[in-house]
């Protein structure tokens, strides 16, 4: 399936995934022991609103932010200039499972709504190399909140993403991967709406219209409409949990 569409169809957004500041915030809070000055590589940014708010909260960093997509890219870079943290923020168009970085070049690694591209586990294991020792990976990660979800709620991540698993066993492969769990917690349901679905609900109909003709196209759209229903009726039992992890 084509998915030059699908990058489209998220363009101008506030975040290409589910988060919040608030969230973003939180999760650096559990840090230790980073250097004066550490060096974070924000994988899969998007257009970078992450990105621009661990820029405020932590001045003395600098950012390497990378994705696949040059207009995100090109947007982060807009918004960080407007707001003052540019010049310590660089992008890099590159794909998350080839990342043009040498070993052990960061301090810290983080990825909000961007690892289920290349899968739990393998981005784990991949990307370890790049941290220095005892660096911290922070992500977030689609789990269960429910051990017995209902069936449209299987049916849908079976669909998308059928790795989801419980928090514990999601921690679990992080500890056979080398990572010491060092926090984990809940993002609320908010994350969903305020800056993702709720934006992106509001071009559906004009993008219903572009995508028309093209199949690739109109079934991006379709799985959108069903995604945003399915998190409508059924949100209490899944969601994403910020992990924030130690490279042993």
């Amino acid at each position: 399936m084509d998915l030059s569409f699908l990058f489209t169809m998220h363009e101008g957004l506030p975040r290409q995934g589910p988060g919040s500041n608030e969230c973003t915030r939180k999760a650096f809070s559990m840090l230790k022991d980073l250097p004066e000055r550490p060096e974070i590589l924000d994988i899969g940014c998007g257009s970078g609103m992450q990105t621009i708010e661990l820029a405020r909260i932590c001045p003395d960093c600098h950012i390497t932010a990378v994705d696949i997509h040059q207009p995100y890219l090109d947007d982060l870079a807009r918004k960080a200039a407007a707001a003052g943290v540019g010049d310590r923020i660089t992008t890099v168009r590159a794909s998350m499972d080839d990342l043009p970085f040498e070993d052990a070049s960061f301090d810290v690694l983080w990825a909000e709504s961007s690892i289920f591209i290349v899968g739990f586990e393998e981005g784990l294991l991949s990307w370890k190399r790049l941290l220095r020792p005892g660096g911290s990976l922070c992500l977030t990660e689609a789990v269960w909140f429910t051990d017995r979800p209902s069936p449209e709620a299987v049916a849908f991540w079976n669909d998308c993403y059928p790795a989801i698993k419980q928090a514990t066993e999601t921690a679990a492969i992080a500890e056979n991967a080398g990572y010491e769990v060092f926090a984990t917690f809940r993002l609320p349901g908010s994350v969903w709406w305020d800056n993702y679905y709720m934006p992106l609900q509001k071009r559906l109909p004009d993008l219903k219209k572009e995508a028309a003709g093209n199949p690739d196209a109109e079934a991006h759209v379709a799985f959108s409409e069903r995604e945003i229903e399915v998190y409508r009726e059924h949100g209490s039992e899944y969601g994403y949990a910020f992990f924030v992890l130690r490279r042993r």
